[in-house]
């Protein structure tokens, strides 16, 4: 194990040296770092199809299918480069920690990576179409898996005080919500968009400089963050645990099986929202990027966000995480319901997703604390942690329904008749879309999430992991004083 160590000396140390969680640790670490990565992910997931359909006009590849499948495929990959990572972190022994030198490792290459997303040549479609392959997969496959999988196991690793890991949870969340959802939701649609339009060379420099921003701040998400329960077994032999031993551990347990299945429902249904929500303000709501439709839906999405900063833990800390979070699904629920009752009308859909985003709100804010009290109780019961296989697990699920929904999304608008607009005397000019396009986007981006929703309340019921927890830490005290 020293000479394991010895391998990662050269890694700088944290600025992090309190027991406690400090102010510090939470706005830098936690708010700050992860802006850079999560903002470009966040703008990926809302413009990167935009950027393939509208602008190198790929739809019709294959008679469609290369929009539809390629994304697919691409996640295979992604999820065996996931399955690897989790074990290289669980096997993974430093002085700064298993998870937090990857975030070092990524910061370079997410930004490298990113840029190489847009910046594709102007040549033939098949030229084109490779090389749209090679940089989605070096992005997702290889860069963002090392990033996302690191940075996940952040507050789970952070310490075991409950409360004071509800707060940088609440904290890390604000980050991808309110600062990504600001700038992806409302000057992206509002003032970027517009001056973009469908010209390669604008869209090209504009995203290498929010894949560039990613570098520095990812840098100081190393430097603020600390992983204390990582330290508490610091001179302990690494464990030898097999795929096979971790995989029987984690499906036996109710609690896991649980909370991964209520991530992946979730994860799903977001996707498909996300991934229509542009399509649904150009062509259903309103006009092509008229810097009025997205930019209202977003509003009212980011006035209950903010809120949430204030509410939503002092909620949890009274009536529990897990109950919280299944009551706002209530409200998630309806609120798509009223959207659904008029989908073209503004003042209906603005009120349904005012509803749905006070929803919303729990499940955004407090999932990495419930995620942290399940690997708890997994190291409790099974004497080891699972934290690398359960980052693992969650990867491959983001990976794998941004490929689904990708893909499906895609085979759906070429099904349906989607028509790309386009670049004339130097004017965007859109298409009007067929009602059966217009009824698959209102579909994704309205239909989905209520039928999820509906799903995520029933499983939630099982999810009362909670109950046993402060007694499963101490007993977890206990035995590592005895060793």
């Amino acid at each position: 194990m020293e000479q394991t160590k010895k391998k990662w000396q050269w890694l700088p140390k944290s600025k992090i040296t309190s027991d406690n969680v400090t102010a510090k640790e939470k706005w830098l670490g936690y708010l700050a770092g992860p802006a850079g990565a999560l903002l470009l992910n966040a703008v990926l997931a809302s413009y990167l199809n935009v950027y393939y359909t509208d602008v190198l006009k790929l739809t019709g590849i294959w008679g469609g299918a290369f929009l539809a499948l390629f994304p697919i495929v691409s996640k295979i990959i992604d999820a065996v480069t996931n399955v690897v990572m989790g074990q290289i972190i669980d096997r993974t022994r430093t002085g700064q920690g298993k998870a937090r030198p990857w975030l070092l490792v990524s910061a370079p290459l997410v930004a490298v990576t990113g840029i190489l997303l847009f910046t594709v040549p102007r040549a033939g479609q098949t030229v084109q179409a490779l090389w749209v392959m090679l940089s989605y997969n070096l992005f997702y496959s290889f860069a963002l898996t090392i990033y996302n999988m690191s940075h996940g196991l952040m507050v789970p690793l952070s310490t075991r005080n409950t409360e004071q890991r509800g707060g940088l949870s609440v904290f890390n969340n604000v980050a991808s919500v309110m600062i990504s959802g600001i700038i992806v939701a409302l000057i992206f649609p509002m003032v970027v968009l517009p001056a973009l339009g469908v010209d390669q060379a604008k869209w090209i420099g504009v995203m290498s400089a929010v894949s560039a921003l990613a570098l520095p701040l990812t840098l100081v998400e190393y430097y603020f963050t600390r992983e204390r329960i990582t330290e508490e077994s610091a001179d302990a032999p690494p464990e030898k645990v097999s795929m096979a031993g971790q995989l029987k551990a984690v499906l036996t347990d109710r609690y896991w099986v649980v909370i991964i299945a209520y991530f992946l429902i979730y994860t799903f249904g977001a996707n498909i929202k996300n991934m229509s929500l542009v399509y649904y303000c150009n062509y259903v709501l309103g006009t092509y990027n008229d810097g009025v439709t997205q930019t209202l839906v977003s509003v009212i999405g980011g006035i209950p966000m903010g809120i949430g900063i204030f509410a939503v833990w002092p909620l949890a800390k009274k009536f529990g995480k897990r109950n919280v979070t299944a009551a706002g699904f209530v409200l998630y629920v309806l609120g798509g319901l009223v959207c659904m009752l008029n989908p073209k009308s503004m003042a209906v859909v603005l009120v349904g997703q005012f509803i749905k985003n006070i929803g919303g709100l729990p499940c955004a804010y407090v999932f990495a604390a419930l995620m942290a009290d399940v690997l708890d109780h997994m190291e409790w019961k099974c004497g080891h942690r699972v934290d690398g296989f359960s980052a693992s697990m969650q990867s491959i699920i983001i990976t794998v329904c941004a490929g689904l929904s990708n893909g499906l999304f895609n085979l759906l608008l070429s099904r349906a008749g989607y028509a790309a607009p386009e670049l004339i005397d130097g004017a965007t000019v859109a298409a009007v879309q067929n009602p059966a396009t217009q009824n698959v986007i209102t579909g994704c981006f309205l239909g989905v999430e209520i039928f999820t929703g509906v799903i995520l309340i029933v499983l939630l019921l099982f999810l009362n992991v909670e109950k046993v927890i402060h007694n499963e830490q101490a007993e977890i005290k206990a035995r590592q004083g005895k060793l």
